[in-house]
């Protein structure tokens, strides 16, 4: 054997394996700042795992990430699932909108391909029946349940209003929210809906107002849930604004401002502050990005992390190898402890009350859904 077969041999043998980690998530529009927010936390966990020279399979590994945009419309959220399907990637972290989700995550089935969901929180994504899907996030059944139950049995609220924004996310926080006051014997007497283009809100306002609602629950995001609870200010309502997920954040304050003090929301998981690991990660997230995590990077972080994990256990990273192991998961992140139910859910997800008071949201009180 000659020496140029011989240094052949020795390249193949340290040759280095890349990996690549799909994120799909809106990188444009609206909802651009929580897409750009999951895209860093899978890029911090990328960066923080290659530091420390990883291997699988006796074999040197490389992480990259392959980021596309979904611009929060299904129909692209399709067409990037293809193009993630075909560069080859091992496992997707996404998506944000629950609309999204729902399809391309049939588009992943197909090819094999893990979809580790670390924000879009529609009941139905993982009750598709597929094997392949797995989220880190508690869904509106759990965190918009709590929140039904806890208005009744806890705030009193006796003539309870919700409006939605007709969203697969907002459309399901508002029925979960109306199923979980009817269990806990409270009482629905109007129900509304927007668009999630909208801007002024005056006829749903306006109509709750003379129905004497003591509690509005908006299913919806921070930007539209901001300018609903202005309006009720300007509009004189005492309504008590309470918000599903993604409400509680920087988003909300800004185009609320101080006419919001009082309004409340329940949020994903328990105060990132609580938890361990919480304000390392904060301050990891704001050294490398020069700005501060919203509310879905930690979970997105830890997705990635628990797809590694997952190829780790397994010694491989074949999505036919590592789902199994991905369905058996016991694994510890920033947002607390990660095992999955028969249908990739989590197991014990835990959910936060927030209440703002002088233009900061501050936790109230954390519940585990049953």
């Amino acid at each position: 054997m000659g020496v140029a077969s011989l240094f052949g041999v020795a390249e193949t043998a340290y040759a280095t394996q890349v990996v690549k980690i799909g994120v799909s998530g809106p990188l444009t529009g609206a909802n651009a700042a929580n897409g750009k927010d999951i895209e860093n936390g899978v890029r911090l966990a990328i960066d923080e795992v290659n530091g420390q020279h990883p291997t699988i399979g006796n074999e040197p590994v490389q992480f990259v990430m392959d980021s596309v945009d979904d611009q929060g419309d299904p129909r692209v959220g399709v067409q990037v699932a293809q193009k993630l399907v075909d560069d080859g990637v091992q496992v997707v972290i996404g998506h944000f909108n629950s609309g999204v989700c729902l399809p391309a995550s049939q588009v992943f089935a197909k090819a094999g391909i893990p979809l580790i969901d670390p924000a879009a929180t529609n009941p139905a994504i993982t009750q598709q029946g597929l094997k392949t899907v797995f989220r880190v996030i508690p869904t509106d059944a759990q965190n918009s349940g709590i929140a039904g139950k806890y208005a009744v049995t806890v705030m009193k609220a006796k003539r309870i209003a919700v409006m939605d924004d007709r969203t697969a996310f907002g459309q399901g926080e508002a029925e979960e929210f109306k199923k979980a006051v009817k269990a806990a014997g409270g009482s629905v007497v109007i129900s509304e809906f927007t668009n999630d283009k909208a801007v002024d809100f005056s006829a749903q306002l306006t109509n709750i107002k003379a129905a004497n609602a003591d509690l509005l629950f908006f299913g919806g995001l921070d930007d539209q849930a901001g300018l609903i609870a202005r309006r009720m200010k300007q509009l004189g309502m005492h309504t008590v604004f309470l918000g599903g997920g993604a409400v509680a954040d920087t988003i909300f304050t800004k185009i609320a401002g101080s006419s919001a003090d009082g309004a409340m929301a329940w949020e994903y998981g328990r105060p990132l502050s609580t938890l361990p690991r919480g304000n390392e990660y904060a301050e990891k997230y704001r050294k490398k990005f020069g700005i501060d995590n919203l509310t879905y990077s930690p979970f997105a972080y830890d997705a990635t992390m628990l797809a590694i994990d997952a190829m780790k256990s397994a010694n491989s990273t074949k999505p036919e190898v590592f789902i199994p192991a991905l369905q058996n998961s016991q694994f510890t992140g920033i947002t607390g402890e990660v095992a999955f139910d028969a249908r990739g859910d989590l197991k014990s997800p835990a959910s936060t009350l927030y209440k703002l008071t002088n233009g900061k949201w501050s936790p109230v009180t954390t519940t585990i859904a049953n």
